[in-house]
């Protein structure tokens, strides 16, 4: 069974939330004789080589994203 653990900028989810579900959901499997695969992606460096302003105009010209968007990509990437 795959699961999906989107709960970023839901109300009352947190990482912390999220953390307790992966959790509870390998036990879980575990428990009842189920295997488990977990995969990790991290995207810490992913931006590192790119021109940060280049990219934001990009994203602002060709995919107009705006406003609160922009601000998260902007953060996201300090």
């Amino acid at each position: 069974m795959f699961m999906n653990y989107l709960s970023a900028y839901k109300s009352g989810h947190s990482t912390e939330t999220a953390l307790v579900r992966v959790k509870n959901d390998i036990m879980m499997s575990i428990d009842h004789g189920g295997s488990v695969l977990l995969v990790l992606l991290d995207l810490s460096a992913a931006f590192d080589t790119v021109d940060h302003n280049a990219l934001f105009s990009r994203l602002k010209d060709i995919f107009s994203l705006l406003g609160k968007v922009l601000k998260w990509f902007r953060s996201y990437l300090k």
